[in-house]
C-alpha cells in the first residue's frame, strides 16, 4: 500500500469529455396507467461528477493532487458540475457556447437503475475550443507525473488532440494512460497503456476475448494497432496486462458484493496512474486497481475510494485469516463500507482468553443478529487490569489470530482502554451483543448505540463456562 504522503506528492493530469452525473432515487410501487412503465416515486436527487471528471474525483479521493481539462458549455449544468469539483484544485473547463455540458440522469428503484438518460452533442469542438484545450494541456504538463486520457466519445479529443496530447506526453517522458472508446485503437497509438473493456477490445479487433487465450489474441492484435500495452479489465474476471514479448498478467476479481458498476473503470484508470506516479510497478499498480474496483461497485452511484478503504480491503484479501486483525483506523471505513451496503453490524467484546463453549455460542447468537460481526478484543494491558497480573493465560496476538479463524468473526480489533466504549463510538454498530449474565442498562456503550437507533441482544450463555473456572481447575492438583 502507497502511504499517504507518497500519495500526496503524485501529480495526476486528465484530459477527456466531462459529465455531470445524476442520479434519482426513489420507489416503485405500480405501473403507470399510461403506458407499461414503472411509476418511480422520487425521494432524492443527487449530483456526482461524470466520465473524465469521475476519473479526477477518484485521484483526489486517494489524496494526490488532480489537474482536469475538459469541455463543457455555458448553462446552469456547468455550473452545478463545477459545485460538484469544488474539491479538485487544478480545474479547466473550456467553454464551448455551441455545445451542452454533458449530463447523464440515472434513475434508481432501490439499488436498481430502472432507467438512464443521455444530454449532450458529439459534435467536435470548435477551432478556438480545440486551441484553448492544447494551450491548457501544453501549460498544465510539466507540473504533472503522468496523464490520462479518458475518452467517452463525447466529441472533445479530436485526432488532432489526441495526436498532439500522446506525442508531447512523450517527448516528455511521462506516461500516457487511456480510457479508450473509438473502435479504432490506432487514433490512441503511441499512448503508453490502453484500458479497454471486453466489449470494447472485441469491437477495436473483431476477436472474442472471453478466456484467457482469447484475450491474448485480441490484445496482440491490439498491441499491433496501437503499439501500446493493453490492460484488459473483464468484469467478473478481474483484469490483464498484456505487453508484447512478456507473459500476461492476470489479476482475478476482487468484487463481492456487486451493487452498481457505474464508474469503476474511471477509478481502475484512477488507481493505476496515481500507483505508476507513485513509483509502483505494474502489476502491484494492477493489484490496487483490482481492489479499489472491487471496493467501488458494492457502492451506489458513481462513487471513489478513500485510502483507509484500500488499505482495509487490501489487509482482508491478503491470504490468511488473521487478516481480519484491523486497527481501529482500518476498520472504520471496513464498517462503513458496510453500512453502504446495508448491512448490518455488530458489535461484542471480551478477552476471549481460552476459547470454551461458552464463548462459540456467544459468538453464534452474535452474528445471528447481524450480517458481519465484530470483535472488540482487550489488550494484554486492559486484560491484567481487569483480571489480574497473572492473566492473560495466552497474549494479544495469540488471542486475536484464534478469534480471526472463528467463522463467524468478520473483523477483530484490540483495544487498550478498559472498556470498549471509544471503539463503540467510533465504528457506531447496529447491534450491541453481551452475555445475559449482564442488564441491559449494564452494557457499557449499550446507550450509545440505542441513541442512534442500534440495539443491544443478551444472548444466552452455556452455565458454567470460562476461563477464569478453567484456570483454577488447571492450577488444581488431582489426585490418583
Amino acid at each position: 500500500m502507497i502511504s499517504e504522503r507518497t500519495l500526496a506528492a503524485c501529480r495526476v493530469l486528465i484530459v477527456g469529455d466531462v459529465a455531470l452525473d445524476r442520479f434519482v432515487y426513489g420507489e416503485v410501487a405500480r405501473i403507470s396507467p399510461e403506458a407499461p412503465v414503472p411509476v418511480l416515486r422520487v425521494t432524492s436527487t443527487t449530483n456526482s461528477p461524470g466520465c473524465a471528471a469521475n476519473v479526477a474525483a477518484n485521484v483526489t479521493a486517494l489524496g494526490a493532487q488532480a489537474t482536469l481539462i475538459g469541455l463543457g458549455g455555458d448553462d446552469i449544468t456547468a455550473v452545478s458540475l463545477a459545485a460538484v469539483l469544488r474539491g479538485i484544485k487544478h480545474l479547466k473547463i473550456i467553454p464551448d457556447t455551441n455545445r451542452p455540458t454533458t449530463i447523464k440522469t440515472r434513475f434508481v428503484a432501490g439499488s436498481q437503475q430502472i432507467v438512464r438518460s443521455d444530454e449532450e452533442v458529439t459534435t467536435p469542438p470548435s477551432a478556438t475550443a480545440e486551441e484553448r484545450i492544447l494551450d491548457a494541456f501544453a501549460e498544465a504538463l510539466p507540473d504533472n507525473d503522468i496523464v490520462i486520457i479518458s475518452d467517452y466519445n463525447k466529441g472533445m479529443l479530436t485526432d488532432r488532440i489526441l495526436a498532439e496530447i500522446i506525442s508531447t506526453a512523450g517527448k516528455a517522458g511521462k506516461m500516457t494512460i487511456v480510457d479508450p472508446k473509438r473502435k479504432d485503437l490506432s487514433a490512441y497509438r503511441g499512448a503508453t497503456l490502453i484500458k479497454p473493456n471486453r466489449s470494447e477490445l472485441t469491437a477495436a479487433t473483431g476477436l472474442p476475448c472471453q478466456s484467457d487465450a482469447d484475450a491474448a489474441k485480441a490484445a496482440d492484435r491490439a498491441i499491433e494497432i496501437a503499439d501500446s500495452m493493453i490492460l484488459l479489465t473483464r468484469s467478473e474476471h478481474g483484469m490483464s496486462l498484456f505487453r508484447p514479448g512478456t507473459a500476461p498478467l492476470h489479476r482475478r476479481t476482487e468484487a463481492k458484493d456487486v451493487f452498481d458498476v457505474s464508474g469503476a473503470g474511471d477509478t481502475v484508470a484512477a488507481v493505476i496512474a496515481t500507483a505508476l506516479a507513485a513509483g509502483l510497478d505494474f502489476g502491484e499498480a494492477m493489484d490496487l486497481a483490482n481492489t479499489a474496483a472491487g471496493i467501488v461497485v458494492a457502492k451506489i452511484g458513481t462513487a471513489t475510494v478513500s485510502p483507509h478503504e484500500l488499505q482495509a480491503a487490501t489487509m482482508r484479501s491478503r491470504l490468511g485469516y488473521e487478516n481480519r486483525i484491523l486497527s481501529l483506523d482500518a476498520a472504520i471505513p471496513l464498517r462503513e463500507a458496510w453500512k453502504r451496503q446495508g448491512l448490518k453490524c455488530g458489535l461484542t467484546n471480551g478477552c476471549f482468553d481460552l476459547i470454551h463453549p461458552g464463548h462459540i455460542s456467544l459468538l453464534k447468537a452474535a452474528k445471528a443478529s447481524c450480517d458481519r460481526l465484530i470483535v472488540a478484543l482487550n489488550s494484554d494491558a486492559s486484560v491484567r487490569r481487569l483480571k489480574g497480573p497473572t492473566r492473560p493465560l495466552q497474549d494479544e496476538n495469540a488471542r486475536a489470530y484464534v478469534m480471526s479463524h472463528i467463522e463467524q468473526v468478520d473483523a477483530v480489533v484490540l483495544f487498550e482502554e478498559d472498556t470498549p466504549l471509544e471503539l463503540i463510538e467510533a465504528l457506531k454498530p447496529d447491534v450491541l451483543i453481551k452475555g445475559a449474565d449482564y442488564r441491559e442498562d449494564q452494557v457499557v456503550g449499550g446507550d450509545r448505540v440505542k441513541s442512534w437507533g442500534g440495539k443491544v441482544v443478551l444472548a444466552d450463555l452455556i452455565p458454567e463456562q470460562s476461563t477464569t473456572r478453567l484456570a483454577k481447575k488447571a492450577a488444581t492438583p488431582t489426585t490418583a
